[in-house]
């Protein structure tokens, strides 16, 4: 009693506040939970919504917040879902193994039953509040990603990301549903930049991750067809992406300001996946996929500023 007397009043003394164990699990717990809701994911998606909505109309505050919380709610749930189905893959990478459900700190019933709640959850709220089509949509993004992409695709075939990234592509859909109550070719042209966006995107990453896909037996491109042909498919989706982000500036969704940085982005991206396929090093496959975060993220604020000026 006496030394745990002397060592809170240390704690005190120095400023340092020691959480009891009963606090440190809750606090793990919470940790894990988050977690498995992939939030780093969430943030880009997020970003995508919030611009989207803004382009399609003027949305009340409120619907905005819903709409973001529903989709918040949705990833979240889709995340769970895949973090129960791929425990099997998680555990035997290094860089996933720590992850609530392989490392034994969550059941995984219990993550099943928490992405399966989250998904249900984000339905009846979108439903409820917002509308039914943005609802709808949110719903099939999270079928999207866990039976097309994680069920089917992920575990079968090098085109994986290509065909099951129509899922992360949701967003702007659900954005624009939630604002206008309909779809609109707007709706789609943004749709198409995500979806083309992700290839270039997950690639570059795959490239950091090629042995870690090998070990747990993931046909990820780079370990179906090689490094060469990974980088050579970056360049080619790269250039793909450029041309299809300047469809809105030709169907005039977007006037000028949106076309310069359209271009100015392109160009770059473009130009580092020009030399990450000439040169195969970690530091330019690690430089595109950064690079690649902040150009979709600059992109969408530009659509907003374009449509606003």
């Amino acid at each position: 009693m006496q030394n745990l007397q002397e060592r809170a009043l240390m704690a005190v003394e120095t400023g340092r506040v020691v959480a009891s164990p009963p606090v440190m699990a809750v606090r793990q717990v919470v940790a894990d939970y988050l977690d498995l809701t992939k939030p780093r994911v969430q943030t880009l998606l997020l970003l995508t919504t919030v611009t989207t909505m803004y382009v399609a109309g003027d949305p009340a505050l409120a619907t905005v917040l819903l709409t973001c919380l529903g989709g918040a709610l949705s990833a979240g749930g889709a995340g769970a879902i895949n973090h129960y189905l791929d425990r099997d893959i998680d555990a035997l990478m290094s860089r996933t193994a720590d992850r609530p459900v392989p490392s034994g700190r969550v059941a995984p019933a219990a993550a099943l039953a928490y992405g399966v709640g989250l998904g249900a959850a984000s339905f009846a709220l979108l439903a409820t509040t917002v509308n039914v089509l943005a609802a709808l949509l949110a719903l099939s993004g999270l079928v999207g990603y866990v039976v097309v992409y994680t069920l089917w695709l992920k575990r079968t075939t090098p085109q994986n990301i290509v065909i099951g990234g129509a899922a992360g592509a949701v967003p702007p859909l659900v954005a624009w549903a939630a604002t206008t109550g309909s779809l609109e070719w707007g709706a789609l042209y943004l749709f198409a930049i995500v979806f083309y966006w992700t290839p270039p995107h997950f690639w570059a990453l795959s490239l950091l991750m090629k042995d870690e896909y090998a070990k747990a037996g993931v046909p990820m491109l780079p370990v179906v067809r090689g490094e060469v042909e990974t980088r050579r498919q970056i360049v080619l989706y790269a250039g793909l992406l450029v041309a299809v982000s300047l469809l809105p500036l030709a169907g005039g969704l977007f006037g000028w300001v949106y076309g310069a940085v359209a271009v100015t982005l392109g160009a770059a991206f473009v130009g580092l996946t020009v030399i990450l396929r000439r040169r195969a090093e970690r530091r330019c496959a690690l430089r595109v996929y950064l690079f690649s975060l902040a150009y979709l993220a600059i992109l969408f604020v530009a659509m907003v500023i374009d449509v606003r000026v």
